[in-house]
């Protein structure tokens, strides 16, 4: 036994060992996880490419997080600076009370325009989604001079693009219906609500990960996480007085403008997107046959629309 022992030992030191480097164009390539503290919220964030190249700012909806642009990071880091934060209350970002933080769509937005400001990101593109779309043109109309581009994915800013479901949430609060409104706030939470909305709408249900679904639905199971959720969405009614604002803002600045917009959605369906040619001729309009969460579905086609987009606009702002 000791020989053979012997014989491998003298085998070992035969072996050559190479050390890997790391490529640093690589690195700027993958995606970092990242938190910053912004007010007393520690915030979530993701982070790819290189910070020299054009920068796109992801803002999620309800009810996902930066999770929802993670194939897409992927398929642009290479070209573009991408950031992608968690809202409090949504992702990996913390969720203090609501008696210690006002969760309302103004102090979404105020919480974001801080975090543009403390990473220093100039000349944007922001990409909004959902609830995105309330939080971003809160921070554009205050601040024009950060827009480099708009990329709209199912975020409404024009009645006509208001679906069954926005409209029944729009009838019960008009009703002073506080038992049905409850009752519709609690089943979108639910794991069945939260799986609907990936799932209503898609040309192709099998390509939507489950992944999603059920990692919405771990967080919102979170102790607090519901309470906080149910003041956003009954907060969501004073975004409707701010589309004429968000209208002017689109007329008069005319930026350029990417739509790309799941079609079959229930809550902002196609009609949604169509509307923007209202104050916008020049927008680049394109209707997926999906739905809600569409870049589950076409993130590869996406991605495709947002560089020869950003190409053929960047050169000439």
């Amino acid at each position: 036994m000791r020989g053979i022992i012997q014989s491998l030992l003298s085998q070992r030191k035969q072996y050559k060992f190479k050390v890997m480097k790391t490529n640093h164009s690589d690195c700027l390539e993958r995606t970092s996880y990242r938190t910053v503290k912004i007010e007393d919220v520690e915030l979530f964030y993701r982070e790819a490419g290189n910070p020299e190249k054009p920068t796109i700012l992801f803002l999620h909806g309800f009810p996902s997080s930066s999770h929802m642009f993670r194939t897409l990071i992927k398929l642009l880091s290479q070209d573009y600076h991408l950031v992608a934060p968690d809202y409090p209350g949504f992702g990996y970002s913390s969720w203090p009370s609501p008696s210690a933080f006002d969760y309302s769509f103004d102090h979404l937005a105020e919480i974001i325009e801080k975090f543009i400001d403390h990473l220093n990101l100039q000349s944007i593109s922001f990409y909004m989604q959902d609830y995105g779309g309330p939080v971003g043109f809160r921070v554009i109309t205050r601040r024009p001079e950060l827009v480099s581009s708009l990329i709209i994915q199912n975020a409404n800013v024009y009645l006509e693009g208001l679906g069954p479901d926005v409209q029944k949430v729009g009838a019960l609060t008009q009703a002073q219906d506080n038992a049905g409104l409850e009752a519709v706030i609690n089943y979108m939470m639910s794991f069945e609500g939260i799986k609907e909305q990936y799932l209503f709408g898609a040309a192709q249900p099998d390509f939507i990960s489950p992944d999603s679904y059920y990692m919405d639905h771990f967080i919102f199971e979170r102790h607090g996480i519901k309470d906080i959720q149910k003041i956003l969405f009954k907060d969501y009614a004073n975004n409707f007085p701010k589309y004429p604002e968000w209208q002017k803002y689109l007329r008069t600045y005319q930026p350029p403008v990417l739509l790309a917009w799941g079609k079959n959605d229930k809550i902002f369906p196609g009609a949604g997107a169509l509307a923007y040619e209202k104050d916008l001729p020049d927008a680049e309009i394109h209707l997926f046959d999906g739905g809600h969460f569409l870049l589950e579905e076409y993130a590869n086609e996406v991605s495709e629309l947002i560089d020869s987009f950003l190409q053929k606009n960047i050169a000439s702002h």
